[in-house]
């Protein structure tokens, strides 16, 4: 079977995104978006959900992070939507748990083409630097609506920034590559209405 690929280019006033992705791929990475933390997240979760990735963004940083991040999240959602086609014989769920050292993040997908994002972190300071868990939540949010995913994402306990946001990115792409997968025993979708 063919590999499930997408190539996407976005470009706005405040940023210039180029990215390729490769559902069917081994973990390779290529990221570059100027910011050090976030292209780190970005690789973890190629390398842990077998995907292929490459991004080049250049982006406002100057202001700050937050459109280049988001963006980066509109961009990697419309190539998981364009890769995936109809969504015709995947499995739609996955779940992951991942363990970082004092943190643990589940994150669980459905990709029913109906997005919703569900960010359930305790009260507490989840910051890397200057990458903090609030802008990981605007990446997540621009995914799930480009991407058409009902994605939740919890922690239930956590106390350094890095480990938490570690945690969630891996969990992200072990429960993508679930999602994504070939159910062999699909004709169709995955639906009992017959369509995502």
């Amino acid at each position: 079977m063919a590999d499930r690929k997408a190539s996407v280019g976005r470009k706005t006033s405040e940023t210039d995104i180029r990215l390729e992705l490769n559902l069917d791929g081994g973990g390779r990475a290529a990221v570059s978006t100027g910011i050090g933390f976030f292209d780190h997240m970005l690789t973890l979760f190629a390398v842990h959900g077998f995907f292929d990735l490459e991004v080049a963004a250049h982006g406002d940083l100057e202001v700050d992070a937050h459109h280049t991040v988001e963006d980066v999240g509109l961009a990697l959602g419309d190539a998981v939507a364009g890769a995936l086609g109809d969504r015709r014989g995947i499995r739609r769920y996955g779940q992951a748990a991942t363990p970082m050292d004092d943190a643990l993040a589940v994150v669980t997908i459905d990709l029913s083409n109906r997005p919703f994002l569900v960010w359930h972190l305790p009260p507490g300071d989840f910051a890397a630097g200057s990458f903090d868990a609030p802008l990981a939540k605007e990446f997540f949010r621009a995914l799930s609506n480009r991407g058409g995913m009902n994605l939740h994402v919890e922690l239930p306990y956590g106390e350094n920034g890095h480990h938490v946001l570690e945690a969630i990115f891996k969990s992200l792409g072990r429960a993508l590559d679930q999602a994504v997968g070939r159910e062999p025993r699909l004709r169709s979708v995955r639906s009992s209405k017959g369509v995502l």
